[in-house]
């Protein structure tokens, strides 16, 4: 029987962007084959669009920066390795889960992109998914590995923003 302290890493089988994708995809498949829901019918959507695209690249650069803070700090970017320590600075400094925090960013903008009401009623099974299967696992694996520290780190970051 495997105990927490005997964790190698946080045992995420997938990688975490794919919920996201499978969002969008089952969104799709509804507005495909179900029926069509807009955000809006008319008007606006030059709006909408320009502020989707926005979105999706606050998005990203989120993603990137919270990836690159944990390559600087030579530790496990995916959730299938062992972390090496406790990023709290940049990003991690004021959000434990930046690159999700990203990812979200994104799926919203491309929801208003995609002009989708599908996507966005999907978005709460998304992170429900997510927070189940994912940082559920990742919170245990790292107050695991490093205990006290990892700790004092949530109560003083929150999880989202």
């Amino acid at each position: 029987m495997t105990t927490e302290a005997q964790l190698a890493n946080p045992g995420v089988k997938f990688p975490p962007p794919s919920l996201f994708l499978a969002g969008f995809g089952v969104a799709w498949l509804l507005e495909t084959y179900v029926r069509r829901i807009p955000i809006l019918r008319i008007g606006h959507t030059t709006t909408m669009e320009v502020l989707g695209t926005i979105l999706i690249v606050l998005g990203f650069v989120m993603m990137f920066w919270g990836m690159l803070t944990f390559a600087r700090a030579k530790t496990a970017i995916l959730p299938i390795r062992p972390a090496s320590r406790i990023v709290d600075h940049g990003p991690y400094s004021f959000t434990r889960n930046p690159m999700y925090v990203g990812m979200s960013l994104a799926y919203f903008g491309g929801a208003f992109v995609m002009n989708s009401v599908w996507a966005l009623i999907l978005f709460p099974f998304v992170i429900a998914l997510l927070s189940s299967l994912v940082i559920a696992r990742e919170e245990r694996y790292l107050s695991s590995a490093f205990g006290d520290d990892y700790d004092d780190y949530r109560k003083r970051v929150r999880r989202w923003l």
